[in-house]
């Protein structure tokens, strides 16, 4: 079986359409997974929710940027390690539709299968078993660690998978030890030069194979957007997310 594994898309209909695009192309991908945080940041909220819901090829689960919006469209507390973009939030928020709002909620956390004998299992980022089902205003997801496999080890110690896949933090993970490997693919829709990454991957009887793809494409016009359309913060956001390009 050979899966696509997408993450953090952070409403960049650009280059989520790019990465669509080119697995599409492929031909060979039985299914696509999508880590979370598919809005905020970006402002692309509904277009790219209508690329994701629309396919039936695709499995979701809920990020924290996507937790937070929902707690604002449906009156919950904020959480608190996301107030420096509430203000983003809430303008994320009121221009969310209402159709999505309602898929959204539907979504799980983490998702379980065993494929060809393999356990495989994918979450946005790791969270502690007592905090699974906490509300996102108590901040679930555990503190992101520097990206190497001692640190990942640690991290998901409590966790006995082949596979698992995960994102949140943006730079690219790939690291394997006797019994796992660890993958992030990268930030789909936030990165420092228009490239969007995902992963390919290969998972058989005899063992799991990993590739990390990365697809070029135009984001001159998605850039731009944050200013016409008056983003809260963007110039920061462009800064911190995008490498400051066409700031």
């Amino acid at each position: 079986m050979k899966v696509a594994i997408i993450t953090d898309v952070h409403g960049n209909a650009s280059a989520l359409k790019a990465v669509l695009r080119d697995i599409d192309q492929r031909e060979d991908i039985d299914r696509l997974y999508c880590l979370g945080d598919m809005v905020g940041i970006g402002p692309d909220t509904n277009e790219v929710l209508e690329l994701l819901f629309s396919r039936n090829d695709l499995s979701m689960i809920t990020g924290n940027h996507d937790e937070a919006v929902l707690a604002i469209i449906n009156g919950e507390p904020h959480p608190d390690g996301h107030i420096h973009v509430k203000e983003h939030h809430e303008w994320i928020a009121e221009r969310m539709q209402r159709k999505f709002i309602n898929e959204l909620e539907k979504l799980p956390r983490t998702i379980h299968h065993i494929i060809n004998d393999h356990s495989v299992y994918f979450t946005h980022y790791h969270m502690e078993s007592k905090k699974l089902n906490e509300h996102i205003s108590q901040n679930p997801f555990s503190k992101i660690v520097e990206p190497n496999l001692n640190n990942v080890e640690m991290l998901f110690k409590d966790q006995h998978h082949d596979l698992i896949g995960f994102g949140h933090h943006h730079p690219i993970h790939l690291f394997k030890n006797d019994r796992t490997i660890f993958l992030n693919p990268g930030s789909l829709g936030c990165n420092g030069e228009p490239v969007a990454p995902y992963a390919i991957v290969t998972i058989e009887n005899t063992g799991i194979q990993v590739k990390l793809e990365k697809v070029a494409y135009d984001n001159t016009s998605f850039l731009l957007s944050y200013q016409s359309l008056q983003v809260p913060e963007h110039e920061f956001i462009i800064r911190a997310f995008h490498g400051g390009q066409h700031a």
